[in-house]
């Protein structure tokens, strides 16, 4: 099947096309129209035309139209599901798993719209305010370009879109040259929604061809970016005073003290290092644990990663499906091989067929191994052993990225100090950093990127505050 590109609300194919492959099998899922200078130029010109539209909606009808919206997603959601399949490799209950968090977060971003969106000001407080009142008032930025990548199709994309409408501002969607099919479907939802359809492009294509031509584009006013740390140095050198949010990715690390669970602490740490064959931004690379729980641990976690069953991923009976490409599989070996030679053993798994990963722990592989710093994406999970809690925060600081950590143990302080100490955008206590809610700030530090999603964290970043200062008369 062919599917155009979504230009200003229409329609558009084009002579160059992009065939979308399933990663499980080969087999092509659909051919794509790819956007050119022509349609780029156009989808800049109805962004930047139709905000005069969208920053006049009423907080009623944007909020009627992401209501809308959820609805058509919860009606159209296995059709979404075993598109996200198809495209991206992740198991089917993954898929519908995705495709009910995408349901809830256009929820929230429409009750974004029930709350205050300002404050008085008390200016009365200030030596020069005693005959001033005033108060902020929060107005829309204008488009958005919203770049997204392969892992979450349809949820990464409408935590910038649900943000995006609930503050009045059109946008362009970029969609991850792997899966433009769910961005497609959409883009063409949220004008069934009643969204103004001249607000809303969705522009397949090469990143260093359409991604970056739109975002130093002057006409774009926020440009909101989940991907590689790589690429998003090189959009934040080309988008000048753009209002930006880049969530770059991660090597997330769980620490595990003597006094855990470790039973519970295995078991999470195996769903959070291979959930969607650990190709998540969040997914558990990294485990360091205490040196006397350290062989138990080891031997639970082994034993959750032989327990996943690979294969096709419509099967409803499979728990993990492939990687999304051969190079990514070719990669993640020649970094497995590497640390192996480097004094790492192989506890389980590091073999392959096709773009199906064998589950695989690594046990006692140095820190400065590649498989340690960089972001694996990859169902690949180091565990290494620490002689206490102050080496263990030392080790997961010990990274370029910072993202979001977790630690399991039953003292408070410990708790404590790992919240304060270690160098992330989110700590969590007694589970793996897999885990995200949608309604919760969501970002990292250093090369984690900046800038927080969560719809009403993101509402923060596509708009601009406005304050109103009003003299009292002398007479009064």
């Amino acid at each position: 099947m062919d599917y155009p590109l979504i230009v200003g609300g229409k329609e558009v194919f084009t002579e160059e096309k992009l065939e979308v492959h399933s990663p499980y099998d080969g087999s092509v899922v659909g051919r794509v129209s790819v956007a050119g200078d022509d349609e780029i130029e156009k989808a800049l010109d109805c962004a930047k035309r139709s905000f005069s539209l969208t920053r006049t909606l009423t907080a009623r009808e944007r909020e009627q139209i992401l209501i809308k919206a959820r609805d058509l997603l919860a009606e159209r959601a296995e059709d979404f599901a075993r598109i996200i399949t198809m495209e991206m490799g992740k198991t089917i209950a993954e898929s519908r798993l995705e495709v009910s968090r995408g349901i809830e977060n256009l929820a929230l971003s429409a009750h974004l719209l029930r709350e205050p969106v300002g404050e008085v000001i008390p200016f009365d407080s200030a030596p020069n305010g005693a005959k001033k009142w005033g108060f902020y008032k929060r107005f829309p930025l204008g488009p958005v370009l919203a770049i997204t990548p392969f892992n979450f199709p349809l949820n990464l994309a409408l935590h910038k879109i649900g943000p995006a409408i609930a503050a009045g501002n059109p946008f362009i969607l970029k969609p991850a040259s792997k899966t433009p099919i769910t961005g497609l479907m959409l883009g063409k939802l949220i004008i069934d929604a009643g969204y103004p359809a001249e607000a809303v492009s969705v522009l397949p294509g090469p990143g260093a061809k359409v991604g970056e031509k739109l975002a130093k584009d002057e006409r774009i006013k926020v440009v909101t970016f989940t991907g590689s740390y790589d690429v998003g140095v090189k959009l934040s050198q080309s988008v000048a005073l753009k209002s930006v949010a880049f969530e770059l990715g991660s090597n997330s690390a769980a620490i595990v003290l003597s006094d855990a669970d470790l039973l519970w602490a295995a078991d999470r740490i195996i769903k959070g290092a291979m959930a969607l064959a650990g190709q998540v931004c969040i997914s558990v690379q990294r485990v360091y644990a205490e040196e006397p729980i350290f062989d138990r641990l080891v031997e639970l976690v082994v034993s959750a990663a032989k327990n996943i069953k690979l294969g096709d991923p419509i099967d409803e009976s499979t728990t993990m499906g492939p990687m999304i490409s051969e190079n990514d599989v070719k990669r993640i070996s020649s970094w497995i091989s590497e640390a192996v030679m480097q004094g790492g053993e192989v506890a389980t798994g590091g073999n392959h067929d096709g773009n199906l990963f064998e589950p695989t722990v690594l046990i006692n592989v140095p820190q400065n191994a590649t498989i340690v710093q960089k972001e694996a994406f990859a169902p690949v999970v180091v565990v290494n052993k620490v002689s206490d809690l102050s080496e263990a925060i030392d080790m997961v600081n010990d990274s370029m990225y910072g993202l979001q950590a977790g630690i399991f143990t039953n003292d408070i302080n410990a708790a404590r100090r790992a919240f304060e100490e270690i160098e992330v955008g989110g700590v969590v206590v007694n589970d793996v950093p897999t885990f995200r809610a949608d309604i919760m700030p969501y970002g990292g530090v250093k090369g984690s990127g900046l800038g927080r999603e969560g719809p009403r964290y993101a509402l923060e970043h596509m708009t601009y505050i406005k304050v109103c200062v009003v003299h009292k008369p002398d007479n009064e």
